[in-house]
């Protein structure tokens, strides 16, 4: 881990303090909550019929697979925190026929830890590191009924208090935020969204459903030359497998598949630009950041803009 990602923005030369946060690179932790799984969960209810069928029949070979796919990080949020993630996919849900309000994050299985535990982890790193700013993309919310989604909406804006950024903030740069002690933006991918000041809307994610290099690159080309969407948006660079593939390839993996496509994600993510054109990126989102250089390499695309800013002048 390299220690200057802990708190590069904070290490950000002055020249971008004034620079919208749409306008940076940021790196991002794609379904990040799914270092801790739980093998011995169920599936989420959204699971077809037909695989909820065969989970049951064939339980000792779905599980070691289901979990070998769907685990998309391994190493914790605060590690991932320190080293230098800044936006997290956060898939919410409540169990079935759980009496109690515990929220779990969701990946095909549920999750070892619950949502406000480990948040409340969050907030504890970002009291240490005051002039980091995270965005926290909440989202599925499976089995979550309007009750729910009260308490826990209350339970966010009291655990981060102060430091949960308004919508009403028209543009949000760093030298903004510090000055008003925001340090949270939080998407809730809601109709209840709408009835809180504290919360923005979902942030726009482009999945290319692909499970090569080629095929991701290839997706995220076309969009670019579409334009990119105003305010914050997200390039994925994870693959996905369909259950073909996965069912044709036992000895495989999420992680030895990202591994062996990663030094042309890493070739093409070398090559792209933040900024306000349309072809710009700005969250850049990947699996396994932990033993793959993600962030490094996404912190070091800013050092673009202070070269736009350099032949301006």
């Amino acid at each position: 881990m390299d220690p200057r990602c802990q708190d590069w923005m904070s290490g950000l030369p002055e020249e971008l303090w004034d620079v919208p946060l749409t306008n940076l690179a940021i790196p991002g932790s794609h379904d990040a909550m799914s270092y801790c799984l739980d093998i011995n969960s169920p599936l989420i209810p959204s699971e077809p019929e037909t695989f909820r069928l065969l989970d049951g029949l064939f339980y000792c070979f779905t599980r070691p697979a289901i979990f070998k796919w769907a685990t998309t990080q391994d190493k914790s949020l605060e590690e991932q925190l320190s080293m230098g993630i800044r936006y997290f996919d956060l898939r919410i849900a409540h169990k079935p026929n759980d009496s109690s309000r515990d929220l779990y994050f969701t990946h095909v299985i549920y999750s070892h830890l619950t949502v406000l535990e480990t948040l409340s982890s969050v907030a504890v790193w970002l009291t240490s590191h005051p002039k980091e700013v995270v965005i926290l993309a909440c989202s599925h919310f499976e089995g979550i009924d309007d009750k729910l989604h009260q308490s826990f909406i209350f339970s966010l804006k009291k655990l981060f208090g102060s430091r949960l950024c308004p919508q009403k903030e028209a543009v949000l740069t760093l030298r903004s935020l510090w000055t008003s002690g925001y340090q949270v933006v939080l998407s809730y991918d809601s109709q209840f969204a709408a009835r809180h000041a504290e919360l923005w809307p979902p942030i726009p994610y482009w999945w290319a459903n692909q499970r090569t290099a080629q095929g991701v690159t290839g997706y995220l080309d076309r969009n670019k030359d579409l334009g990119r969407p105003e305010g914050f948006f997200v390039s994925g660079l994870n693959l996905t497998a369909d259950r073909c593939y996965i069912a044709e390839h036992p000895k495989q993996s999420l992680r030895t598949l990202t591994c062996r496509n990663w030094e042309r994600l890493r070739t093409w993510l070398e090559d792209q630009e933040p900024g306000s054109e349309p072809t710009s990126l700005n969250i850049i989102a990947g699996d396994f950041v932990g033993p793959l250089p993600l962030c490094s390499l996404v912190i070091a695309l800013n050092q673009k803009l202070l070269r736009k800013k350099a032949v301006k002048r």
